[in-house]
């Protein structure tokens, strides 16, 4: 039964392992999740930006239409100005022009507005785009690692499934349905090291008597608290 049980310590070793490796691989993809969305949030950033400069030389450009529009027609109230013959129409021409001009007077505010904006954007996007470089190229990096590590991981993965099909057939047949019944009641762990009447397991005393019974390695024992296999931690 010593051998048996060293046998059943080391198979439950290589499934801690295997737990250990498939968890790690398991929180992978949301990783992976987490460093997509950076990257997709870095660039809508940088099109939102894009956009507004669009937008703003569109309306930088409309803004430049109506201006010309207007000093079109102011050339033409000026025109008409030098041939007018009446006070009344001198004086309503004179308004349109004045008109005319507070009009592009307002237009030119615009596109200055609008050159300031698009000016300091684009600066912006400068920045915004270097830091978009970095972050890219530190996310790649971040991805290649983790792509590393997941094809190590399957590499340790088949390394130790094949070497705990090779121990579990060195199994007792009654002893490795226990072990696996108690591996399912206990999600994971299926035996424990007594040491000092204490159980690894769930650090409760063992009965004196069963704690002696132990250390004849005669028959298998489970922990009278937590149900795992138990044996005697100095063997």
């Amino acid at each position: 039964m010593r051998e048996q049980i060293g046998i059943v310590v080391q198979l439950q070793e290589i499934e801690s392992n295997i737990d250990k490796i498939k968890s790690a691989l398991e929180v992978i993809p949301g990783k992976m999740a987490i460093l997509d969305k950076e990257i997709r949030d870095a660039e809508q950033d940088m099109e939102m930006k894009k956009s507004l400069v669009d937008e703003l030389r569109k309306k930088y450009r409309l803004n430049e239409s109506d201006y010309q529009a207007n000093l079109s027609m102011l050339r033409k109230s000026q025109e008409k100005l030098a041939a007018v013959k009446t006070n009344k129409e001198y004086q309503s021409i004179l308004k349109e022009i004045d008109d005319i001009k507070a009009k592009n007077s307002l237009v030119e505010d615009e596109m200055l507005k609008s050159l300031d904006v698009i000016e300091a954007t684009e600066k912006g996007m400068v920045a915004l785009k270097k830091e978009f470089l970095e972050t890219k190229e530190r996310i790649d990096r971040e991805k290649e690692i983790i792509g590393e590590k997941i094809g190590q991981g399957e590499i340790d993965l088949a390394e130790l499934n094949e070497k705990r099909g090779s121990i579990a057939k060195n199994v007792d047949k009654d002893l490795m349905l226990k072990f696996n019944t108690v591996k399912g009641l206990t999600k994971g762990t299926a035996i424990a090291p007594v040491l000092d009447s204490i159980c690894l397991g769930c650090n409760m005393n063992i009965p004196p008597q069963m704690y002696n019974e132990l250390q004849r390695f005669d028959s298998i024992k489970f922990c009278p608290h937590c149900q795992r296999i138990i044996y005697w931690g100095k063997a």
